[in-house]
């Protein structure tokens, strides 16, 4: 049977309980960027209790969304501290992304992560992370407001700087954008092998880049996933990962299957 012609982008999911019982679900809103702003086929890429083998998921999808979710990284994944009651964990989800996301990388695969995917992403080449942002001296609170309708949680709530000559300005061809904030944690020390593509005012590190890495690799804390068709940041951004997406769909079509980093 012939491939579709457009690239299939795995999307990892969260486990949720669900009147007692086990779940996997992606956010809607995250499916249909991939599908209608990336102009791929999404894919949800189970996270189970024994984790499927991340080369096998990898031979069946050509790109690599990694979302956003209510559920934190458990910090024994990074050596931090042990986390507060009543923090929301997802350690299945840990167990399935981070093995993908450095097998993705080392396929030359395009990657593009958003929130707690970002996160996953420094995590994964090496970093850590600040458990709760808002308490640390001159940080800002980046927390969603609590109480708001989902439309004003999800509406602009600070400016990035890009830096300068980065893959971010390339990307989006500007120096700065408004952008949503609905995190409570953040990058502290940055993976070696990362570059910081943008910062919030009070220096949260808000985008980055692999510049070694040999295929497509974007990160962004914000969510430009919410309304992508109507944001022209977010489109910017979804349209080249849909690209790099397409593109390696070709080469692996032309390379039998496997594409050499």
């Amino acid at each position: 049977m012939a491939r579709s012609f457009a690239p299939i982008i795995g999307i990892p999911a969260c486990t949720r309980a669900l009147d007692g019982h086990p779940f996997n679900v992606v956010g809607e809103k995250y499916i249909a960027a991939a599908a209608y702003a990336a102009r791929g086929l999404p894919l949800l890429i189970p996270s189970l209790p024994e984790p499927l083998a991340p080369e096998a998921v990898l031979d069946a999808i050509d790109a690599l969304l990694v979302t956003g979710s209510p559920s934190n990284i458990h910090p024994a994944r990074y050596q931090g501290e042990a986390s507060r009651p009543g923090t929301q964990h997802d350690e299945q989800r840990d167990a399935t992304t981070l093995p993908l996301i450095a097998a993705a990388i080392a396929r030359g695969m395009p990657v593009f992560a958003i929130c707690r995917g970002h996160q996953e992403l420094n995590v994964t080449l090496g970093g850590t992370l600040f458990q709760h942002v808002h308490e640390l001296p001159g940080r800002l609170d980046h927390r969603a407001p609590e109480g708001k309708p989902i439309p004003e949680q999800y509406g602009p709530a600070h400016k990035i700087t890009v830096t300068p000559g980065g893959l971010l300005e390339r990307l989006i061809g500007a120096p700065e954008a408004m952008v949503n904030s609905l995190h409570g944690q953040a990058i502290d020390r940055l993976a070696p092998s990362l570059k910081v593509e943008a910062v919030a005012p009070d220096g949260t590190i808000e985008a980055v880049s692999a510049p070694d890495a040999p295929g497509f690799l974007v990160s962004v804390q914000w969510h430009p996933e919410w309304r992508a068709l109507e944001n022209p940041v977010s489109m910017r951004l979804f349209d080249a990962f849909g690209a790099a997406a397409r593109h390696y769909a070709e080469r692996r079509k032309e390379e039998g299957g496997h594409v050499a980093a």
